[in-house]
């Protein structure tokens, strides 16, 4: 799921990703990656976990749409089951997809 706070203040939306933790079996580690870090698994934004779920926020610039997947233990890729949508890729998986468009 992906909650978005759009800031009057400047052209950002805050976005706060979550993995429910059912949703990554017996991962120890989640990380958030996509357009917004050139894909990089190196810089990828480490998940908090609270409770059942795993979280991070963005700051994403608005009027944009950003790729992006949930990488477990550095081994498993995972889509965000509530993402805006999914778009395909020629490696013939699907990534999700966080809009900024207002």
């Amino acid at each position: 799921m992906i909650a978005k706070k759009f800031l009057k203040s400047k052209p950002v939306c805050k976005a706060t990703f979550s993995l429910p933790t059912e949703a990554v079996a017996t991962a120890k580690k989640v990380v958030l990656i996509g357009d917004f870090n050139n894909w990089d698994t190196e810089a990828g934004i480490s998940m908090k976990k609270q409770k059942n779920v795993f979280k991070a926020t963005l700051e994403l610039e608005t009027g944009k749409e950003y790729e992006f997947r949930y990488l477990l233990d550095g081994e498993v890729w995972e889509n965000d089951w509530a993402a805006d949508k999914y778009v395909a890729t020629p490696f013939g998986v699907e990534n999700s997809v966080v809009s900024t468009l207002n």
